[in-house]
């Protein structure tokens, strides 16, 4: 799938300019909430460093399309099957962005729980899905996948999007560019 391509390309930017500039890939250890990304486990709370890793098919919107009687678009729901990795920082031609990302499988539930409320409130106000992939720099904005279309949009929470951003989310994700913290 292209969206794939376009994310390893991201995500290869991303690991490539922290390491030119000298700023590490580091999280704080949880030993509650271990990720396959850190390179090694610490002690609570150490500084340790970590990378994307590609997922091996172990997470699945199986149960998320049932729940909601939903089909996901098939490139946001392998944009989040794709990689175990912490939020990472892009930028566009629009603004600064963190696209949301599933630290581990348990981060994924969550994630999933999180999308389901999210389309339970816009089925609430009689709005079409939008299914959010990435939080803004602007408060209460945040961009979403409006599933009907594969359309990326920028919208307000609570708010039909006003915005088209991107015809697919391979599009999207093809023009964004690692920002550093």
């Amino acid at each position: 799938m292209e969206i794939d391509s376009a994310l390893e390309r991201f995500v290869s930017e991303y690991v490539k300019v922290h390491q030119e500039q000298q700023i590490p890939l580091v999280n704080q250890f949880d030993s509650a909430w271990v990720s396959p990304c850190s390179e090694y486990q610490g002690e609570q709370d150490e500084w340790v460093p970590w990378l994307p890793v590609k997922q091996n098919n172990e997470c699945h919107f199986d149960d998320f399309e049932n729940a909601l009687d939903i089909k996901m678009n098939p490139e946001l729901a392998r944009f989040f099957t794709c990689y175990f990795s912490d939020n990472l920082n892009a930028h566009t031609k629009r603004g600064d962005l963190q696209l949301l990302m599933p630290w581990n499988k348990d981060d994924f539930e969550r994630l999933q729980q999180n999308l389901i409320a999210h389309v339970l409130m816009k089925r609430r106000l009689g709005q079409d899905d939008t299914l959010f992939f990435a939080v803004t720099d602007e408060e209460d904005f945040i961009i979403s996948v409006h599933n009907p279309t594969g359309n990326v949009v920028l919208e307000q929470v609570g708010l039909e999007p006003k915005e088209i951003l991107a015809q697919s989310l391979t599009q999207f994700v093809s023009q964004l560019r690692p920002k550093l913290i």
